[in-house]
Formats: C-alpha cells, structure tokens, sequence
C-alpha cells in the first residue's frame, strides 16, 4: 500500500494517536496542469505542520458552494477540530501564492469509514469526507457521476514517483479503468467493488499526497483516490472510492 512516510510527521502522529493508518496516496506519469481548467479541485491544507510546500497534504473537490469532498482517511484527525484545516483553490504551483483559501468549519466522515489491514497496510473502507466552508465559493462545481468509460483522468500535486518528494506542480494524467473483477483478483475481499472502483497503470498512476484528489470520466467526479500498492507497480492499480455510492 502507499508507504506512510509520504504524510508529514504531525498528521501521522495525529492518526496514530487515534488508532487509524496514516494516510497516503501524486501523479506519476502526468503532465503540467491548471487549475483554470479544474476550479473546483482543492487542495487540503493545514498550517499545524508545514511538510510540504503551502501545508497541502491532500486534494479535493468543490461539489457544492460551500461544501469540499475528500477522502476521510485524509481528514479523520480534524474531526474533533476541523478549523485546523482549509481549502486551496486557484493554485497551480503550491509554492506560490495565488488563489483563494477558505477555513474549513465543519467536517463530516461517512459514518461507515473504517481502516483494516492487507499485508501489513491500510485499505480504508467508505473513505469520504465533506468539509463545510466557511463562505460559499462563486465559482463552478463538479458534479458526481458512476463510472461509464474504460479511461479516466487524475488530477493532483502529489509525488511523481515512489521516491520524489519535491514535486509541488499540478500535475493531470489519463489512466485506464480497471474492470471489478481484476481488481478483486489483486486485492481479494479488501475490495468492495460496491463502494471501490479500481485505476492506473505502470504509466501512469496516483502516489504520494494524491489522496482525497478526483478521478474523472468525461469530466465528471467518479472516485477519490483512496489507497493502493506502491505507486504505478505493474498489476497493482490504485483503488479509489465511489463517489456514486457516497451516503451520509
């Protein structure tokens, strides 16, 4: 699964205290994107640590004014205090200082979202979050959609490699679907092909501070990225949430 070393030491240290994995997950095989094109993807930030460029450590996506969709597993340790956190958006190169960031106020984990254990890493179940912003957003959101392509695209200014840690460029890549069957033969009963959808390839592929980021088809929000093995292993997809099957 995605190696824990990729989430700043505060974040881990705040999962661990409460008995969940720390979360994982950047895009390998991308080319430069912006945000003008995406100005509903978010990036999830925090100024209680600075690991990384801006405090991002996450991604999402603005689904209504006022409200982000995430992954839990990103989020999980701000449930008791999710001005803690806010939202990005407008920013193609976290080092810079364009765009717009809005405090969280309120945060709310699928009431289902729970961590087990595959091969000694986490796979997370129901793993999707809102966060309520403090002031509504003019501009466009992305809308929800079931999976109906053999391709998608991701989005995210995460990792470019299991070993890069510097990339803070937004990045975009086209990556195939893989069919439930295929991945449940990876991943056995650790996927639910209910609430799971799988993505990726030696070519391209989610990593490191992807979590929580969008998995589009035809432009529409199909999955967040979730959890997976490594980052672009040959067989090994990245598993992302249904967002389709989001229930609150």
């Amino acid at each position: 699964m995605r190696p824990s070393r990729r989430v700043a030491g505060a974040l881990a240290a705040a999962l661990i205290g409460l008995g969940l994995p720390a979360p994982a997950s950047a895009i390998v095989g991308g080319t430069p994107a912006t945000t003008t094109d995406y100005p509903w993807l978010a990036a999830i930030v925090t100024s209680l640590f600075v690991t990384r460029a801006a405090g991002q450590f996450c991604g999402g996506a603005l689904i209504a004014s006022d409200q982000v969709i995430t992954a839990a597993h990103c989020v999980a340790p701000a449930l008791l205090l999710p001005q803690a956190l806010a939202v990005t958006f407008g920013r193609d190169d976290l080092r810079d200082n364009d765009g717009n960031t809005v405090r969280v106020k309120e945060l709310r984990i699928h009431p289902d979202f729970r961590a087990t254990i595959l091969d000694g890493e986490p796979v997370y179940h129901d793993d999707i979050a809102i966060l309520t912003l403090d002031r509504p957003q003019p501009g466009p959101t992305v809308d929800i959609a079931a999976t109906a392509s053999s391709t998608g695209m991701i989005l995210g200014w995460g990792a470019t490699s299991e070993t890069d840690e510097a990339n803070t460029r937004l990045r975009a890549a086209t990556v195939p679907l893989v069919a439930d069957d295929d991945c449940a033969a990876v991943y056995g009963s650790a996927f639910d092909p209910r609430t799971m959808l799988c993505a990726g390839s030696p070519d391209a592929d989610t990593a490191a501070y992807d979590s929580g980021g969008p998995l589009l088809v035809d432009g529409r929000l199909v999955g967040l990225t979730s959890w997976g093995k490594g980052a672009a292993r040959p067989g090994l997809p990245s598993v992302y949430s249904r967002t389709s099957a989001a229930k609150f």
